[in-house]
């Protein structure tokens, strides 16, 4: 099993848009759930979105729910997160995780394998 891979990350301006991708392999990926989490400076890690291995199947943090899109490409075995509207409170690590059964959930407890994060920066 290897942990997923995040890419970008980066600073943009409040309003902007950004797409986060996560590299994993059909080992680790192709059965499981996955999920983003994000943590802020001085806070906990915060679930933001989560995706079934099958793709039929989303969960969303409220906040965030209306601006963000999981996606999963299992050709590629790449898990995206679109994310329209960036505002300040979203500046943040993000990372991607591999669920431990097929269905992802909130909870940092349900994901076995994690990224080492991608930072996210936004501007007012």
């Amino acid at each position: 099993q290897v942990q997923p891979v995040e890419s970008g990350g980066g600073l943009v301006q409040a309003g902007d848009s950004l797409s986060l991708s996560c590299a994993t392999s059909r080992r680790t990926s192709t059965n499981n759930g996955m999920g983003w989490f994000r943590q802020a400076p001085g806070q906990e890690r915060e679930f933001v979105a989560a995706i079934s291995w099958r793709g039929g199947s989303t969960l969303y943090l409220d906040s965030v729910k209306d601006r963000f899109t999981i996606s999963r490409d299992s050709a590629t075995d790449t898990v995206y997160l679109r994310m329209n509207n960036l505002k300040p409170e979203d500046t943040a690590v993000y990372y991607c995780a591999v669920a431990r059964g097929s269905f992802g959930s909130r909870r940092r407890e349900d994901y076995a394998y994690w990224g080492q994060g991608t930072q996210v920066t936004v501007s007012a």
